[in-house]
């Protein structure tokens, strides 16, 4: 009895969400690699085509649900998803439809690791003391910012960017809110590159998936970011003032 009841203590149940997460994230990675593709979507092409003509609404529900469950459960493809729902939808509402999928799945991330991980972690960085307790003050002091910084530079993944702000105890409203407008640019470039793909499959050609490292798209990016840590230099440089 006392063995069950160390069991199904609180705790484990709070982590479960976040375990099985993990869990589909690597039998995913390994598994669904080849199925969610460029290659997949080339061959598959007509058949979601005609789906779509046939019932449109089905098929933005359909596309809705397939695309959370990719970015809630990690599984590799969440490019091709972006590139799908361009291709199958136009440039809009095919890219409201991208952030918006990309949004709730990445909620469902933030919650299972507050639940399991983040509010005893966060308790223990409010009641820490030197430098832990200095990071956290200057979190709160600068969190839109941050979270903003976070979804506009390429180089940190997507993964990452939903996992942090749940480990630091950030407000679910600033992180749904920072990362639907945070990952509109990207999402708004690889939905025009997904709204071109007819063209691409008619050459027998491949999309150029690095294009948002282009100088041209990149640039852009890059001072959206900067933009966003504006409030941060400005508020550390009124700091050393004082």
């Amino acid at each position: 009895m006392n063995e069950m009841t160390e069991i199904l203590k609180p705790g484990l149940f709070r982590r479960l969400p976040l375990v099985l997460i993990l869990a589909v994230a690597v039998a995913g990675a390994f598994l669904l690699r080849d199925h969610l593709s460029f290659e997949a979507l080339a061959a598959h092409r007509e058949t979601l085509i005609a789906l779509r003509d046939a019932n449109y609404i089905g098929a933005v529900l359909g596309f809705l649900v397939a695309y959370i469950i990719v970015v809630a459960f990690s599984l590799p493809g969440a490019v091709i998803a972006t590139l799908t729902g361009g291709f199958l939808f136009g440039l809009f509402p095919g890219v409201l439809f991208n952030v918006t999928a990309a949004t709730i799945g990445a909620t469902v991330i933030f919650l299972a690791a507050k639940a399991g991980l983040g509010n005893q972690l966060a308790a223990r960085i409010d009641t820490s003391e030197g430098r832990i307790a200095r990071l956290r003050q200057g979190l709160r002091e600068n969190e839109l910012s941050v979270l903003f910084l976070i979804r506009l530079v390429p180089a940190v993944p997507f993964f990452v960017a939903n996992l942090l702000p749940a480990l630091v105890g950030i407000r679910l409203s600033r992180f749904v809110f920072t990362t639907f407008f945070g990952i509109m640019p990207g999402a708004l470039v690889y939905t025009w590159v997904g709204a071109g793909l007819g063209e691409v499959f008619a050459r027998g050609d491949t999309p150029d998936l690095g294009i948002v490292f282009e100088p041209q798209i990149l640039g852009p990016l890059l001072a959206l970011a900067a933009l966003a840590a504006l409030p941060i230099v400005i508020r550390a440089v009124r700091g050393k003032a004082r």
